[in-house]
């Protein structure tokens, strides 16, 4: 095992939990994060745009979405790419905003204890410049076990991660490589073990440009 990951591992039995294998790095970080976050569940994926399109497609979304006219450049065009349209709005936000109509928050500049907004499917963004920076990873965080247990086989071309690729089963959902790796994970947990105990939003509305008038959205 590899030294990141042995101490991850390390870290990870003070929350007692218990290493046997590369994939429980990741539910081991899962797991903390959605209790640091006060939701039951918690999946790691490779992006925080890729936890929003994973979240639109689970919700078989269709038609326009509302989002700031400030923001980064991958959102409207996730929302694209899922099919939809996004429509822009003066909106002044801070930390998190919502991707309305539907119950899905960007919240890619905040990262704090007890942050989760209930019933909603709260995306996360691990980027380097973020308040847990590990480079790159994200994670969706949901009190819907459904949508949890759908969210770990999409995010892994529809199947199960611990089975041998000479022994799955047929999917039973068309998925998309988007998950975090044990790696990725591991860093998390090392960052996350030192963190402050009050963290303080990285970005909102004053941080982005107004793209509303970018040519690409205009054409949708």
């Amino acid at each position: 095992m590899y030294s990141d990951l042995k101490k991850a591992t390390e870290i990870l039995l003070k929350y007692k939990i218990h290493v046997t294998d590369p994939w429980d790095i990741v539910e081991g970080f899962e797991n903390i994060v959605a209790e640091y976050a006060g939701s039951k569940y918690a999946v790691a994926v490779d992006s925080c745009t890729n936890s929003m399109f994973l979240c639109l497609k689970y919700l078989n979304a269709s038609g326009e979405i509302t989002v700031p006219k400030k923001t980064y450049l991958s959102v409207p065009q996730l929302i694209i790419h899922a099919g939809c349209k996004p429509v822009f709005k003066d909106i002044e936000w801070k930390g998190t905003y919502r991707l309305d109509p539907y119950p899905i928050v960007d919240s890619a500049t905040r990262f704090t204890k007890g942050m989760y907004q209930k019933g909603t499917y709260q995306c996360l963004s691990f980027h380097i410049r973020k308040n847990l920076p590990i480079a790159k990873g994200g994670m969706i965080l949901t009190d819907d076990k459904d949508a949890y247990d759908w969210f770990k086989e999409a995010e892994y071309e529809g199947r199960d991660r611990r089975v041998p690729h000479d022994e799955m089963p047929e999917p039973k959902v068309c998925g998309w490589n988007m998950y975090m790796p044990p790696e990725q994970a591991a860093r998390g947990i090392e960052i996350f073990d030192s963190l402050p105990p009050v963290i303080q939003d990285c970005g909102g509305s004053y941080k982005y440009k107004d793209i509303s008038n970018y040519k690409m959205f205009q054409d949708k």
